[in-house]
């Protein structure tokens, strides 16, 4: 016997549309097969997870479930058991005969299935049986062609590394309904824009992809450009140096200091940022701590032979 899809889910009857979607979207993604090559165990539960999902999905399947414990509307035509009951070729029934058929007719609507019936056509005719119960062959009229409604796009959002987002890339995506699709991710793209995902990829609507950009550990991005915080001491920003930094393309280079250089001043890699961007070093002076007595009289003697007022100029002095 199939399990209740509440509980295959872990929710409650109580649960909200969006709760169902959570719940489905996370057991999907751990039991879906690409994610489990090779487990039958994991390929069953996904396959009872998605049949969970498709009732509790759909409002109608979902309300029959709750009223009569299955999906399906319970009941049919007399004369079968099981969904379709006694109808002519339906589960359940018999094959289909057309003498048992107009016998059915005659029995639930009295006269002939061509033109005795008391339920007539409006503006003339009587209704066939074919009208009655092979009406779905019917061609429309011609001129008119039949509308499909395609899906309403869906939002979705998506986080990429740094350096994908830097350089291009592709990253793998769990769709809601359980599709894991590959999307390819343009070099330079910015935090915050979106991805268009056609339906034919998704198996579904179209997807709307929102990129949102992974930190890194210390790169920063402006734009193109890229910012880098270098620290200098004090001796160091004061006379001059040379530091080796990274490049946000992996390589290494070695850096001229000027002397004389204040905190927070940057210093213009060019070209070695995103999509012909340029990279920034910033600096940040960092005091010494820890002094002993002989570096703290070093200082003092420093400050008293510098002469030397970093606020002269301040205009609020």
């Amino acid at each position: 016997m199939p399990r209740d899809p509440y509980e295959t889910l872990g929710v409650s009857r109580s649960a909200t549309d969006d709760e169902i979607k959570k719940a489905y979207r996370r057991l999907a993604q751990k039991h879906h097969p690409d994610r489990n090559p090779g487990d039958k165990a994991a390929e069953a539960k996904f396959k009872e997870i998605s049949a969970a999902h498709d009732i509790l999905s759909d409002a109608t399947k979902k309300a029959n479930y709750d009223r009569f414990g299955t999906a399906d509307v319970p009941g049919g035509f007399p004369g079968g058991a099981g969904p379709g009951g006694g109808y002519p070729g339906g589960a359940g029934g018999t094959n289909f005969d057309p003498g048992q058929a107009e016998d059915l007719f005659r029995q639930f609507f009295g006269g002939t299935a061509g033109g005795d019936s008391p339920f007539g056509r409006s503006g003339g005719g009587a209704y066939s049986f074919d009208d009655l119960l092979g009406g779905a062959k019917r061609q429309p009229p011609r001129g008119r062609a039949k509308r499909t409604t395609a899906p309403a796009p869906v939002d979705s959002d998506v986080t990429v590394p740094f350096h994908t987002a830097a350089f291009g890339g592709s990253v793998a995506i769990t769709l809601d309904n359980g599709r894991e699709i590959t999307v390819k991710i343009p070099a330079g793209i910015e935090d915050g824009k979106k991805l268009r995902v056609p339906a034919e990829a998704t198996g579904a609507a179209e997807v709307h992809l929102r990129v949102h950009i992974a930190d890194h550990p210390y790169f920063r991005r402006d734009g193109a450009d890229v910012l880098l915080d270098v620290p200098l001491g004090i001796a160091e920003a004061t006379l001059g140096t040379k530091v080796d930094v990274p490049t946000v393309d992996g390589s290494r280079l070695e850096v001229k200091v000027p002397a004389g250089t204040a905190s927070g001043a940057k210093l213009r890699l060019r070209g070695k940022g995103i999509a012909g961007g340029d990279q920034y070093l910033v600096f940040k002076i960092v005091p010494p701590t820890n002094l002993d007595d002989e570096t703290k009289a070093l200082l003092i003697r420093f400050a008293d032979l510098a002469k030397d007022s970093p606020r002269a100029n301040v205009p609020w002095r």
